[in-house]
């Protein structure tokens, strides 16, 4: 061994030149070293291709499930909320779950938005898009429920704090009112987030289309661009209004499931009276909308051959986060029954056992098999190598949370304090066509963003390339696509 000494001011000690350390090989976020032209080619040509016959039928048979919804809410507000299949003493039932289930879908895209942002995490570039639209078609689809339990519908706006010559003023001790103000501040920044980057991908399709001579596309194109010319001064506006959205973003991924859960943790029901809601249900939201990245996103990959933009990298780094999420949520049950053995309150434990053994006992095991025996399939590097299996396994995962949303309200309603009042919960059927028909809701929201929007920020992803690091020496590249940098010289 050398002797370590230094030699000078600025040297490096002796024992240096003797130490080789590894060469970690950084993930290929864009595969092939493909170019800046390829990416623009790629993710505008879908939008400036010929419709193709499968996003006709997919969009035809979507809009047939959405008029589900439509139907069921007509019938809602023409006949009432009894319609509903709630009844003593389950008066909260679908309406709340599927709440409360899309309000967790949608929180995969601001968690990729705005914390893999903020955290420098690249290999968010290549499905932040997509799952940022995702987020606000499934708001949407969950501010249909809350506003029609309403029943006169037309009174919802006094939700809002606004003063009327009856002096009537919204309980804003209520958790329901403060979902309100979460849901609605959620669904505004999401959606700035989500505009502000694409401006500057829908001015490179205005300036596509200019070219092409459409003057009605690069007019509509133009009008949402707001005058982007990719100037310097451009750039650096829409930086730093992408980094300020991303840091006012990061606290309602917390906040936003956190009030949801405030539903029912403020209350006194056995069941649901516990302090591990707040950061059990932002697990979960995780969970599922991370199970829904992946539902989306893997055919997308299949049927547009995305596989040099979404790479076998990414599918790993989702499936080890649904992984993480997923073992939280099974800890969080094994937790509830410790707190509810620990208690020694008997309404407590006895709302657990039944839980897990009396009537509804098939919904918690299904939520059980989904939810945490599922994630668990993750461990396995073959898994999540083989794109069927992972998206298979992804739907699973949101069956499983809905069906946690569904035991944690009827569970605990439907056997109260009182046992002449126990009752077994089943939907309406008008009930059952609105939820389903929301899945068609979400679809027609979604082929739409799909065929006219860009489903990828171009910006981005050429940004994450070799050719884009202007220190590199382009003409020669690791496999892994990384610049060669010599040994004391990076």
């Amino acid at each position: 061994m050398a002797h370590v000494a230094q030699s000078g001011a600025g040297t490096a000690p002796a024992i240096l030149d003797e130490v080789k350390p590894a060469v970690l090989p950084r993930a290929v976020l864009v595969s092939n070293n493909r170019s800046f032209s390829w990416i623009t080619e790629k993710i505008c040509g879908i939008i400036e291709g010929r419709t193709p016959a499968w996003w006709w039928v997919a969009f035809c048979v979507a809009l047939f499930v959405a008029s589900f919804t439509v139907a069921g809410i007509t019938y809602l507000v023409a006949t009432g909320v009894g319609v509903w299949g709630h009844a003593n003493p389950v008066n909260w039932a679908w309406d709340i779950v599927n709440f409360v289930f899309w309000i967790g879908i949608g929180h995969a895209g601001t968690l990729i938005s705005a914390i893999l942002c903020l955290l420098r995490q690249k290999w968010r570039t290549s499905i932040n898009r997509a799952a940022e639209a995702m987020t606000i078609f499934a708001v949407v689809c969950a501010g249909i429920f809350p506003v029609f339990h309403v029943g006169r519908v037309w009174f919802a706006w006094y939700l809002f704090p606004i003063p009327t010559a009856n002096g009537v003023w919204q309980n804003f001790r209520s958790p329901l009112e403060w979902d309100v103000f979460a849901v609605s501040t959620y669904g505004t920044v999401s959606v700035l987030f989500w505009y502000v980057g694409l401006i500057p991908d829908l001015a490179v399709l205005r300036d596509r289309f200019t070219v092409a001579g459409n003057r009605v596309k690069a007019f509509l194109y133009g009008l949402f661009a707001m005058g982007w010319r990719g100037s310097n001064r451009h750039w650096s506006n829409y930086e730093m209004a992408y980094l300020i959205l991303a840091g006012v973003s990061t606290p309602l991924v917390l906040s936003v499931h956190t009030i949801v859960s405030f539903d029912f943790a403020v209350s006194l029901i056995p069941g649901w009276h516990t302090t591990i809601f707040p950061p059990y249900f932002v697990a979960g939201a995780i969970f599922s909308g991370f199970g829904m990245v992946l539902t989306l996103m893997l055919p997308l990959r299949s049927i547009y051959k995305l596989e040099d933009l979404i790479t076998q990298y990414h599918i790993d780094c989702m499936c080890k986060i649904t992984l993480a999420t997923g073992t939280m949520v099974g800890y969080a049950y094994a937790m509830e029954f410790f707190i509810a053995w620990y208690g020694s309150n008997p309404y407590e434990g006895f709302t657990f056992i039944n839980r897990a053994f009396g009537p509804y006992a098939w919904a918690y095991w299904i939520m059980i098999t989904c939810n945490v025996i599922t994630p668990q399939f993750f461990w396995f590097k073959k898994v999540r190598q083989n794109t069927t299996l992972v998206w298979v396994l992804s739907i699973f995962v949101n069956v499983g949370m809905w069906f946690e949303r569904f035991v944690i309200i009827v569970t605990s309603l439907a056997r109260d304090f009182l046992p002449s009042s126990w009752g077994y919960y089943s939907p309406s059927i008008v009930e059952i066509f609105t939820f389903f028909g929301t899945f068609g809701v979400f679809s027609v929201l979604f082929l739409l963003f799909i065929r006219f929007l860009p489903v990828m920020p171009m910006a981005e992803l050429k940004a994450v390339t070799p050719q884009a690091d202007p220190h590199a020496n382009h003409e020669e590249f690791t496999g892994h696509g990384d610049p060669v940098v010599e040994r004391g010289h990076a």
